[in-house]
C-alpha cells in the first residue's frame, strides 16, 4: 500500500516538474532525424564500416613496394688481426679488429607476382566494405522502425490518456447527478456506492495510462537523443495510414530491390569468393624484387675489411614456390569455400522469407485499417447508448447501473480505436521496413 502511495505521488507530481522545462515538439519526421543523428548503434556501424575500408586499403598497400630505412650497432668480440707482408716488405692488414660495427640501410621490397593472392584479397576487402555500408542502411532501417513504434506507442499512451479522462470527467458528472437523486430520494444508497466504486476505478486507469505515457515518452526521449526528463508533445496526429496501393507481386520485388540486408549478403558471397581465390593462389609461385643500399662501417662487402664507412647496393629477383605445405593451402581453400556456402545460404533463406514477410505485413496492415472501421463505428454505437441511456436515467426509467455500463462500453470502444489506429500505424512502419525502406 505504501509503495502504491508513493508512486501515486511521483506520477501526480511529474507533470509539475516536466511543466517548468521547454516541450519539445517532435513530428515522426523530426523524431526520426534525430534518432539518426544521435544514435551509438550507428555510430558503431559507420565505425566498423571505416574499419573495413581501412582494411581494403591495407590490402591495397600491400602490393606496393615498401621501402624501409634501417640501423643496427653490433659489438663483438675482439679478434687478432690478421695481415700479410707484402714484396716491398709492407704489412698489409687483412682482416683488422674491429669489435664496433655500423650499419645503415634503404631497403626496397616490393611483390611483382602473387598468383593473384593479394589482387583477391583486395577485391574481397573492397567487397566486405561494401557489405558493411548495406549493414549500414540496415542499421537505419531498423532504428528508423524502433523510432516509429516508440512514436506511434506515446501517441497511443497519450491518446489512450485522453479518452480514460474523458471516461472520468463522464463518471464525475454521473455521481454528482446520482447524488442529487440521493439527497431527493430518487435512488437507494448503494446506487452512489456503485458509481464512486467506478469512479475509483476510472481514477485507477487514468493513473496507469498517466504511467505509461511517461514510460513511452522515456524511450522515446532516449532513442531522439533528449533528456529522459523533456517533456515531448507529439505533432503528428493518431489517424488511419493510407491503404496498400500497389500488388503484392510488385511489392515482393521492391523488396528484392531495397532491402540492404541482402544486398549486403549478395556482396558477401563476392567476397567470400574473391577469398577462395586468393586462398587457392597459395600453390603457386610468388616473385618479388628485393634491392638496398647499405652504408656501413665496416662493409661486409668490402673485402679487405676497413674501419671507415664504405657505401654498398644489392638487388634481386626472388621466387618463391611452395612444393610441400603440409596441407595449409588444402585446408584454407576449403575453410574459405565452406564459408561461401554458409553465406549463399543464408542467402537463400532470406529470400525464402522474404515474400512470406512482405505478405504477412501487408496482411497487418489491412487487417488493421478494418479493425480502425469496425473501432469507429464502436464509438459511435457507444456514445449513441450512452446518451440515450443518459436521457433516460435522467428521466427516471434507467438505472445508474445502466449508465455506468454504457460508459465502460464508451470508454472500451475509445480505447479499442486507439490501440486499432496504433497497431495500423505500426503495420505501415513494419511493411516499410519490409520494403527496405
Amino acid at each position: 500500500m505504501k509503495r502504491a502511495l508513493v508512486l501515486a505521488m511521483v506520477l501526480a507530481a511529474a507533470p509539475s516538474r516536466g511543466a517548468a522545462q521547454t516541450t519539445v515538439s517532435l513530428t515522426l519526421d523530426d523524431a526520426i532525424a534525430r534518432g539518426l543523428a544521435a544514435s551509438h548503434v550507428l555510430a558503431e556501424a559507420i565505425a566498423r564500416g571505416e574499419a573495413a575500408e581501412a582494411v581494403a586499403g591495407e590490402r591495397r598497400a600491400a602490393m606496393r613496394p615498401l621501402v624501409a630505412a634501417q640501423a643496427s650497432f653490433a659489438r663483438t668480440n675482439h679478434v687478432d688481426t690478421f695481415a700479410v707482408l707484402l714484396p716491398n716488405n709492407q704489412l698489409k692488414v687483412i682482416y683488422p679488429d674491429i669489435p664496433d660495427n655500423y650499419r645503415t640501410r634503404i631497403d626496397l621490397q616490393w611483390p611483382i607476382f602473387t598468383g593473384g593472392r593479394l589482387d583477391g584479397l583486395e577485391r574481397a576487402a573492397r567487397a566486405e566494405a561494401s557489405a558493411s555500408a548495406g549493414d549500414l542502411a540496415a542499421a537505419r532501417s531498423g532504428l528508423r522502425l524502433e523510432i516509429t513504434r516508440a512514436y506511434w506507442a506515446l501517441v497511443t499512451a497519450i491518446e489512450l490518456l485522453r479518452v480514460v479522462d474523458e471516461s472520468v470527467a463522464r463518471v464525475d458528472a454521473h455521481l454528482q447527478d446520482v447524488r442529487n437523486q440521493f439527497a431527493a430520494g430518487l435512488v437507494p444508497p448503494n446506487d452512489v456506492s456503485s458509481v464512486e466504486a467506478q469512479q475509483a476505478r476510472q481514477r485507477m486507469f487514468s493513473i496507469q495510462a498517466r504511467a505509461t505515457r511517461e514510460v513511452a515518452a522515456a524511450a522515446l526521449a532516449r532513442l531522439v537523443g533528449t533528456p529522459f526528463d523533456t517533456p515531448i508533445q507529439p505533432a503528428s496526429p493518431l489517424e488511419a495510414p493510407a491503404p496498400v496501393a500497389s500488388p503484392l507481386s510488385s511489392l515482393v520485388e521492391e523488396a528484392h530491390a531495397g532491402r540492404s540486408e541482402r544486398a549486403a549478403l549478395v556482396k558477401r558471397v563476392a567476397a567470400a569468393a574473391e577469398r577462395s581465390e586468393a586462398a587457392a593462389a597459395g600453390r603457386k609461385p610468388t616473385v618479388a624484387i628485393a634491392a638496398g643500399v647499405d652504408y656501413a662501417r665496416p662493409n661486409p662487402r668490402i673485402f679487405p675489411r676497413d674501419a671507415t664507412w664504405r657505401d654498398g647496393w644489392d638487388a634481386s629477383v626472388n621466387m618463391n614456390w611452395p612444393l610441400f605445405d603440409g596441407g595449409r593451402t588444402r585446408a584454407e581453400v576449403a575453410e574459405t569455400a565452406a564459408n561461401r556456402r554458409a553465406i549463399e545460404e543464408r542467402l537463400a533463406e532470406f529470400d525464402s522469407t522474404l515474400a512470406v514477410e512482405v505478405r504477412r505485413r501487408v496482411s497487418e496492415l489491412e487487417s488493421s485499417r478494418a479493425a480502425i472501421s469496425a473501432a469507429d463505428e464502436g464509438v459511435r454505437s457507444a456514445d449513441e447508448a450512452r446518451r440515450v441511456v443518459g436521457d433516460r436515467f435522467r428521466a427516471g426509467v434507467a438505472t445508474s447501473t445502466d449508465v455506468l455500463d454504457a460508459q465502460v462500453a464508451l470508454l472500451q470502444a475509445g480505447l479499442d480505436r486507439a490501440q486499432a489506429i496504433a497497431n495500423a500505424r505500426l503495420a505501415e512502419a513494419q511493411l516499410a521496413r519490409a520494403l527496405g525502406k
